[in-house]
């Protein structure tokens, strides 16, 4: 029940006064004006000292329920919670990069809260989730990397490594560990997110690695995750753990704001930690500013998404030869996918800028953002990607997925000959819904490299992988 509040009985005073006025004036005709005043005076304070002690009572009453905690959830009051569920299409993935990322008013990509148990005396819920996988590779001859698919390492023609025997790999890195706790009757909608793998560097077999821990209320974002020139929902569902070579992969310490422009857009804006990542023989990255940038999204339910973003990165470089200098990088990222039929999807990327190679899912493996030309001067390095993929529901437990990825780099002359210029990459794969929770992915991939010598190598590489998930 609502308390009263002052203005209430303020009226109430005001409707009654004319009523009474009367008997209390018909009893005063026997007493003089200056008795009268008196007595109406004193009737006058006493409502109000009683509109004070209300007053009081009310702030009192305020003050409680602003400290009180949020209404705790019962397991059978759990399951029925429900959230407005995104409008973006939460697609079948043996590595989901959609559940990770954090949307707008905490919307969920499915609206039941599936796995999550509440937190006694409290609003809070909590979901651990464990996805477990075990990945089997043939390489035709060696790849640069056993564990998961680089075009960017493939050797090339004239590297003794390159050639060799075929070369069969097993390897269970890509499993996964994961913690989400939310609070959807809380306002702000508290999120936390955790999630890690285990393609940390080191020799072990299980090598630690976070990819993702953040909080997120009112839409603010703090930790790591997604940054902003990332589009989470674009990835194609591969079997190989790396994915193309030209998605952008930002994963960063940050902040973000995510605010809705209305029914079907949003916007993100934000800073992120910067890594400059030059090239050159006594050259190293310095990091003079963060990196900033701001992506716009569109999505309508059973149709797609697309999201264009742009970023601005300050490049540092310190080389004993030409001293500090600084370039400027930036990037354009257009990403859309499209549900087309029953249960297929297409997607696509194109991506274009200059001092960004850092961002990009490849270009990452080499210091690819910038390197000094002739006269010394630092310059950002141009780049351009693009990609394209295309998923196919053969049935409920059947579906198969081709991608294509593209990525160039113009290099300069002091990166000398083995400088990193361009890669292809092609995948494509049966996916089997063995059971509910647990699927089996047959997958063929062909990648290759050229160097800045204009030397080539390429390698065909045939992956299983099992994943089983709890949620």
């Amino acid at each position: 029940m609502t308390a009263p509040s002052s203005i209430t009985l303020t009226w109430v005073v005001v409707v009654v006064a004319p009523f009474v006025a009367p008997g209390l004036l018909g009893v005063a005709r026997a007493e003089s004006p200056q008795e009268e005043l008196m007595k109406l005076k004193k009737s006058v304070e006493s409502m109000q000292k009683t509109i004070d002690e209300q007053d009081k009572k009310i702030q009192e009453i305020e003050k409680a329920q602003a400290q009180a905690p949020p209404p705790a959830m019962s397991p059978a009051a759990a399951a029925e919670v429900t959230q407005p569920a995104s409008p973006v299409t939460h697609r079948p993935a043996l590595n989901d990069e959609q559940e990770p990322a954090p949307r707008p008013d905490d919307l969920t990509l499915e609206p039941e809260y599936r796995g999550f148990l509440p937190i006694p005396n409290t609003g809070v819920m909590i979901r651990f989730n464990a996805r477990p996988r075990t990945d089997f590779t043939y390489d035709t001859k060696n790849s640069g990397d056993d564990n998961r698919f680089i075009p960017a390492k493939i050797p090339v023609t004239g590297d003794p490594n390159a050639g060799g025997r075929p070369i069969a790999n097993v390897n269970a890195k890509g499993t996964r560990l994961s913690i989400d706790v939310r609070a959807p009757l809380s306002e702000g909608s508290p999120r936390f997110f955790y999630l890690n793998d285990f393609f940390g560097s080191g020799s072990d077999e299980f090598n630690f690695r976070v990819r993702h821990l953040y909080g997120q209320i009112y839409n603010v974002i703090v930790g790591e995750t997604y940054g902003v020139f990332e589009d989470p929902d674009i990835w194609p569902d591969t079997v190989d753990c790396k994915g193309p070579n030209s998605m952008i992969l930002v994963r960063n310490p940050l902040v973000h704001y995510q605010r809705r422009l209305g029914d079907q857009w949003l916007a993100t804006v934000g800073v992120e930690k910067p890594d400059s990542s030059p090239d050159g023989v006594d050259v190293s990255g310095v990091n003079h500013a963060p990196d900033g940038g701001f992506n716009l999204r569109w999505e309508k339910a059973k149709v797609g998404h697309a999201q264009f973003a742009a970023v601005f990165r300050d490049i540092g470089a310190r080389s004993a030869t030409f001293g500090d200098h600084e370039a400027l990088g930036w990037g354009t990222n257009l990403s859309a996918t499209f549900d087309v039929f029953t249960g297929d999807t297409l997607l696509g990327q194109a991506t274009y800028g200059e001092g960004i190679g850092s961002l990009g899912n490849d270009t990452t493996t080499f210091n690819t953002d910038a390197a000094f030309d002739s006269h010394g001067n630092l310059v950002a390095l141009p780049y351009m990607g693009a990609f394209a993929g295309y998923t196919h529901k053969w049935a409920d437990a059947w579906r198969s997925t081709a991608s294509y990825g593209f990525v160039n780099i113009d290099p300069q002359a002091s990166q000398g000959p083995d400088a990193y210029r361009r890669t292809h990459y092609a995948s494509v794969n049966l996916v089997w819904q063995l059971r509910k929770r647990l699927s089996v992915g047959v997958e063929v991939l062909y990648g290759r490299k050229e160097t800045q010598s204009n030397a080539k190598g390429d390698v065909v590489r045939t992956q299983v992988g099992m994943v089983y998930s709890i949620f």
